[in-house]
């Protein structure tokens, strides 16, 4: 199988099985139990060149997020989810800052922090292909005040530079926006 396709299963189809699995809440019955919430975000560069996709699922401990990227330049990069869901290149100011309803300060390792947008470093590798998967604790894809489906959106965003996930000032230096995709139901 090729490695494109096998990462579409795993996320897909593999995922998705076994996350449902892991709680009755996620799956579907006949009995009309609800379905697991789930999003999709394109990611796309600033010359509107698609460069991956996201999916989000509702999990028990958080929102697990399944990346797959590709033409993207090679090493770390920040990744963060923000809180508008516009992706207006080139600079993607549209998107807004990370995703904070808490009121905390930037930084995965920052003990005022995090922001709940704040996300691990995304690793691309020298053929400018990259996957993750992560969990979000501190979102959500139902209802609430960290709820990604808010009046105004929310978006994933990649940065040039990884994140050094400590720096409040500026948003852990993780340089310019590359990628950008709008966070919409699935």
């Amino acid at each position: 199988m090729k490695k494109g396709l096998t990462l579409f299963f795993i996320a897909f189809v593999i995922l998705p099985v076994f996350i449902g699995g892991l709680s009755p809440s996620l799956s579907t019955s006949a009995y009309g139990q609800e379905k697991s919430q789930m999003a999709i975000a394109r990611l796309f560069d600033a010359k509107d060149n698609k460069v991956g996709v996201t999916t989000l699922t509702e999990g028990q401990n958080g929102v697990i997020i399944v990346l797959q990227v590709y033409d993207l330049p090679p090493g770390y990069h920040g990744l963060h989810i923000h809180e508008k869901g516009k992706c207006e290149p080139p600079d993607y100011k549209s998107s807004g800052g990370h995703f904070n309803p808490y009121g905390r300060e930037h930084g995965l390792k920052n003990p005022k922090g995090p922001h709940a947008g704040d996300l691990p470093n995304l690793l691309v590798g020298p053929d400018g292909k990259g996957a993750a998967v992560l969990i979000a604790p501190l979102v959500t894809l139902g209802p609430g005040e960290n709820s990604l489906f808010r009046e105004n959106g929310t978006a994933i965003m990649i940065h040039d530079r990884p994140d050094d996930h400590m720096t409040h000032e500026h948003s852990g230096y993780a340089g310019g926006k590359i990628a950008c995709g709008v966070i919409t139901k699935y």
